[in-house]
């Protein structure tokens, strides 16, 4: 009988290990975007390149290209692309609907020239950390939140990345901003809000916030425990260098999550005037711990406003333009629209279609 008990005891603990198991390999599945791999030779487009040590030598850019933006993140990589003679592989991280048109879009333009890797991103990593509570819905699509799961991505073990936003041109050779040397400690390298002296009296003007004041609810108890300082300068987290390895160290990603999951229940800065939901997250765990990047590296609020120009100086000096805000440049009203007309690549499959006034 005794004997009976202690098998039941062994088999008890046997089906409760199987279950841990279990439960851990679907935690780390939903965290694993399915992969859908395009490795291109740019000298032998139908030729895939599967050598990793040849990987090492290429510059990894990761970018998001959401279905209904498709041809927005196809002008980021003709940038990019057309203006250095650098090795760049391109990361395009998307949702399951638009795999099929992605690759299209790359196989029939002139982009089937880059080398790059499609990667499925699972938005179930969002649930019970994301809730429609925003005036701007386009700010909560899955997609804004990739950049908080960089190492989980199938990104070949590339020990640094430069993450871009859909609604940017770059003007400079990528290869000067990846170079960036990031100090010690710093998983990560954004422009700052106060950096660009230039410019603000044109962000003034379209009531812009530069500062922590802009992003997070300070009436909240959780906020002012944080110590940080309102008039703090903010910064963009639309381009970034990342350290993988400082990220994975730090545990960066566990501290963003923390963060949504904490404003999912209390609304720290939901309601805050800019940001949404996928910038604070950011400017918390990165105050004061981030390298700086050079100002011309991110020249941005071209799409806060319909009417507020920058000087062409400004322009021409710049070696990346980001529209962030909500008036974009292939819609319209917006400003500066040749600087990324010129980069733009006609849709072979028509699906995305420019917003012009009628001539």
């Amino acid at each position: 009988m005794a004997l009976l008990r202690k098998l039941n005891r062994v088999l008890s603990m046997l089906l409760i290990l199987m279950a841990l198991a279990l439960l851990y390999s679907k935690m780390f599945k939903a965290h694993q975007p399915e992969k859908h791999s395009e490795l291109r030779d740019s000298k032998a487009p139908n030729q895939t390149v599967d050598d990793e040590t040849e990987m090492e030598t290429y510059i990894p850019v990761v970018i998001c290209a959401a279905e209904e933006r498709l041809g927005a993140a196809m002008a980021t990589i003709n940038s990019v692309y057309s203006n250095t003679q650098a090795n760049v592989f391109f990361y395009i991280v998307t949702l399951r609907d638009a795999i099929k048109l992605a690759r299209q879009y790359i196989k029939k333009t002139k982009l089937k020239q880059i080398k790059y890797k499609i990667l499925e991103f699972n938005p179930m990593v969002l649930k019970g950390k994301v809730k429609p509570d925003s005036s701007r819905p386009d700010l909560l699509h899955p997609l804004n939140f990739v950049r908080f799961y960089l190492p989980l991505l199938a990104i070949s073990n590339h020990k640094k990345i430069v993450y871009l936003d859909d609604d940017i041109i770059v003007q400079g050779d990528i290869k000067d901003l990846y170079s960036i040397k990031l100090q010690s400690g710093h998983a990560a390298a954004f422009a700052s809000d106060c950096d660009l002296p230039a410019t603000h009296e044109m962000v003034r003007s379209v009531g812009m916030q530069t500062s922590y004041m802009g992003f997070l609810d300070y009436r909240k108890q959780a906020v002012r425990e944080l110590g940080i300082h309102p008039n703090d300068c903010s910064f963009n987290p639309g381009v970034f260098v990342a350290d993988i390895d400082e990220w994975k160290k730090q545990k960066i990603t566990v501290q963003l999550e923390k963060w949504m999951s904490e404003n999912f229940k209390e609304n720290l800065y939901s309601s805050a005037m800019a940001g949404g939901v996928a910038t604070p997250p950011m400017l918390i765990v990165f105050h004061n711990k981030y390298t700086t990047i050079d100002p011309k590296w991110h020249v941005r609020h071209l799409g806060w406003s319909p009417d507020a120009h920058y000087p062409q100086s400004v322009l021409k000096g710049a070696q990346l333009l980001h529209w962030n805000g909500h008036f974009k440049p292939w819609d319209y009203p917006c400003v500066h629209l040749d600087l990324w007309e010129k980069w733009f690549i006609p849709d072979p499959s028509g699906k995305f279609v420019l917003v012009r006034p009628e001539t």
